[in-house]
């Protein structure tokens, strides 16, 4: 096979993975910009790979061979090194500490952490268990998980700073607006003097991988840091989300 006819094949797959009921010979031929003929040929040498289908209606979709490398292949993935390096950049970009926050069963937790180039940074253990209430990435957590937010709505609400939401009514309202802005943002609810705001790393099947949390220490909370911040994280999340097989289209 020849390397152009190889990395069509890509193109193929990209694009069918977008149209659950299949496409027809000359709508991926239009789509992809390719003679019939060297489309025909490809595609009936992915179907006796299995790679593709094709129906009675003469469809083309996904086939099991495709699926189930898909699946081993999401199951081997580690969020914690694939991000590292993004991480990493981020940190440098922003001059905030950066951390890596996933969930395990009801526990929410950070499992990495990136300097910044502040010289007074906080000091959060790894591993140690965040709370939903107050802490950006429990909220967001919390805010994707309606078991994380049945337990956090029960209480109780523990009041750690003035600015702690502390009624279960305001907590519903404040993870509906994380749904509708796409990030969660703690304005010194968890420590006075610090905000946080954490930004989700999704997969392609659009739940949460994990989270990038930054810690906004005193006066460098403002408003034009804040919007450079999210768009840093941003870019970097979706670097995290390309590296799990989650390709956006264009």
């Amino acid at each position: 096979m020849s390397p152009d006819r190889y990395l069509r094949t890509f193109d193929v797959l990209d694009l069918l993975v977008r149209f659950k009921e299949g496409l027809r010979l000359t709508e991926i031929k239009e789509a992809l910009g390719l003679p019939v003929s060297s489309v025909h040929n490809m595609l009936q040498t992915m179907v006796a790979a299995e790679v593709l289908t094709m129906t009675e209606d003469l469809r083309y979709s996904i086939g099991p061979r495709v699926v189930g490398i898909a699946l081993s292949t999401v199951a081997s993935l580690d969020v914690r090194p694939l991000a590292r390096r993004h991480l990493q950049d981020l940190a440098k970009t922003i001059g905030d500490d950066v951390y890596l926050g996933m969930n395990l069963g009801q526990r929410v937790f950070y499992v990495d952490r990136c300097m910044g180039t502040q010289r007074i940074s906080l000091d959060i253990r790894l591993g140690e268990r965040l709370s939903l209430h107050c802490t950006a990435t429990g909220k967001l957590f919390a805010a994707n998980d309606t078991r994380l937010a049945a337990k956090a709505l029960a209480g109780p609400l523990k009041k750690l700073t003035a600015n702690t939401i502390t009624d279960a009514h305001a907590l519903e309202a404040e993870y509906q607006r994380i749904r509708e802005q796409g990030y969660a943002k703690s304005e010194e609810e968890a420590v006075d003097g610090v905000v946080g705001y954490a930004i989700p790393i999704r997969y392609a099947n659009g739940t949460l991988a994990g989270a990038i949390h930054v810690s906004v220490i005193g006066r460098r909370a403002t408003k034009s840091h804040e919007h450079k911040l999210l768009d840093a994280a941003r870019a970097s999340a979706e670097q995290v989300e390309r590296s799990l097989g989650h390709f956006k289209p264009a």
